[in-house]
């Protein structure tokens, strides 16, 4: 028997999750797993939780709710023995669909059943972790705008890029690579993915992976919106790295430079963050519960 915790978000997404721990309860394989379900009350509780749980020794805390909550948990378990497990109940569920888990939320709980535990990466961003991307730019200010609107899901989502689409001025950014490299040019957006994707299917970085010790970093040229359909296109069949108008290499360890300290964001959350910024990849330093692979 492997002790599990579930941490509910009850805010996140669109579900009523009232149902969950009976679900829970009735699909998870008792003859593996000794549950224990808690519902979050505040921002930062997950961690709170999760990193108690870690303490505690459990074998597994699994994020029900969005790519925030998967954040929060992922922080309480890093640099553990720990694994994180996802029941995606979010709006976009980036991290989800990177690792394969099922949307269904029953298909998710039984895909536990069925799992093993993966050695993968995260971010740091100063001192905030990401699991997925963190960046700058148009996607940030999107992100800005879609914490403070009164509609969720991806019509929220859709609002939010339409509104800024047409206002959003592009800024001047530098990057240097612990290997020296360095990149300056006026982007649309700079994005730093251990995942590949934003959610909702939106791949920012098609051939990211989360177990390969380094980040994709993606500018945008502020150029590309003169072609923002075909980049739109690019988004959602995982061929935006092909077009002209995007630049990605791939680094450990990398300083971002901006011109102000503008919107930034944390796997879709907005943050507070100085103009200049430390981001780099912690190579195996969080255990992820997947599908089994045979």
């Amino acid at each position: 028997m492997k002790n599990i915790a579930f941490i509910i978000n009850p805010i996140s997404g669109t579900q009523n999750k009232k149902r969950l721990p009976k679900m829970i309860a009735d699909t998870l394989d008792r003859d593996q797993w000794l549950p224990n379900i808690e519902f979050t009350q505040y921002a930062g509780h997950a961690r709170e939780l999760a990193h108690q749980y870690a303490q505690m020794g459990f074998h597994t805390v699994v994020a029900v709710g969005g790519d925030g909550t998967i954040n929060e948990v992922a922080c309480g378990v890093r640099d553990t023995q720990t694994a994180l497990g996802v029941i995606p109940m979010g709006s976009g569920n980036g991290f989800a669909r990177h690792i394969g888990v099922p949307l269904r939320t029953q298909r998710a709980i039984e895909m536990i059943n069925r799992s093993e535990v993966i050695q993968a990466d995260y971010g740091l961003a100063n001192d905030k972790l990401f699991v997925s991307t963190c960046g700058t730019g148009f996607d940030a200010q999107v992100a800005y705008r879609f914490a403070t609107t009164g509609t969720r899901g991806f019509q929220g989502y859709f609002t939010s890029v339409i509104k800024d689409l047409v206002t959003y001025h592009p800024e001047t950014y530098r990057i240097q690579t612990e290997s020296g490299e360095q990149i300056e040019q006026k982007a649309f957006l700079v994005t730093f993915a251990n995942a590949g994707q934003w959610g909702y299917q939106a791949y920012i970085a098609p051939k990211a992976s989360i177990q390969d010790g380094k980040m994709d970093i993606c500018m945008l040229s502020s150029k590309a919106i003169i072609e923002a359909p075909i980049v739109a296109v690019n988004l959602f069949t995982k061929t935006l790295d092909k077009n002209y108008f995007m630049d990605t290499i791939q680094a450990r360890d990398i300083m971002l430079y901006r011109e102000n300290a503008s919107p930034f964001h944390i796997d879709g959350d907005p943050v507070d963050m100085p103009k200049d910024i430390r981001i780099r990849i912690v190579e195996d330093g969080l255990r992820v519960l997947v599908a089994k692979r045979f």
